[in-house]
């Protein structure tokens, strides 16, 4: 049975968030977080395909998609700042406890909110979402980790490089056997907000953020271990950017984890949706009782 997914705005501490919902508020909530250079968007067609069971929500990062995208002078643009905002988007919908699905940025600030919270998340779902060191792929990681570290024009000019057309496109299609099955609306969509005045400054301050994420790991770590939470990992097995690797590495603190590693890259979503959707549902259901 189709359900509807509704488009609105909520106002958190005085900024407009973006978000996507469906299913029945009653329901069990499942929270989407998307990554870079992305939006909601990325759920478009996983939205519906939960709502018959669960509450959706689905929200736009600050500076990304539909949501506000204030200055660097307005906002801090760190992943601590991004999960504030989305932990008050929580509380304004009444959404006390969740299960939550990350994807590349999405995941730090999942884990952001399982630290501080534990109880208020009952089960996650991983799709390329690090939380180890084994998952970035090198070369890849190098250019950003050196930004961070010491910025400056020599150590910037590779970070712009991933804000062009190419590189946003590479990431749909890198890793995928068929490319054919991801629509080119994809890095269309999102290059046009990467392209936005301003934008290129904000992905870069998140850029120069991104080293927290990594010195949050141990804590990631314990909380899995103390939490047990019932995780599933579901991972594009070519992904240049968070390898296989990354996705094994749950079960040294969870060895209930489960693991399945699907024949696309970064964004499998798009290639292998009925395969991901079924293995989510069928999580899903087992572990929300």
């Amino acid at each position: 049975m189709y359900a509807p997914v509704h488009h609105r705005t909520a106002v958190v501490d005085g900024l407009e968030v973006f978000y996507r919902e469906a299913g029945d508020p009653g329901a069990p909530a499942v929270v989407l977080l998307h990554g870079f250079p992305t939006s909601s968007h990325m759920f478009r067609h996983l939205i519906p395909a939960l709502a018959d069971r669960y509450h959706v929500v689905a929200p736009d990062h600050i500076g990304f998609g539909q949501s506000a995208m204030p200055g660097l002078q307005d906002f801090p643009y760190t992943f601590e700042a991004l999960t504030h905002v989305t932990s008050g988007l929580l509380r304004h919908l009444d959404v006390d406890r969740f299960a939550m699905y990350v994807q590349d940025y999405g995941a730090p600030i999942g884990w952001r909110l399982a630290v501080e919270s534990p109880d208020r998340v009952t089960a996650i779902v991983t799709q390329n979402g690090n939380a180890y060191d084994e998952g970035f792929v090198r070369p890849f990681w190098d250019g950003v980790f050196a930004y961070a570290s010491a910025p400056g024009p020599e150590t910037e000019a590779p970070l712009r490089a991933a804000l062009t057309p190419e590189v946003t496109r590479w990431q749909y299609v890198n890793g995928v056997a068929d490319p054919s099955l991801v629509s080119p609306d994809n890095w269309v969509h999102d290059q046009a907000l990467l392209d936005r005045p301003g934008n290129d400054e904000i992905q870069l301050k998140l850029f120069r953020d991104y080293p927290t994420n990594v010195g949050l790991y141990p804590r990631v770590h314990q909380y899995f271990r103390d939490s047990g939470v019932p995780l599933l990992a579901v991972w594009g097995a070519n992904d240049e950017i968070f390898g296989p690797d990354g996705a094994r590495a749950f079960r040294r603190d969870l060895p209930e984890a489960e693991i399945q590693l699907v024949d696309s890259g970064h964004f499998a979503l798009e290639s292998h949706f009925g395969t991901i959707t079924e293995h989510i549902r069928d999580f899903l259901a087992r572990v929300l009782t």
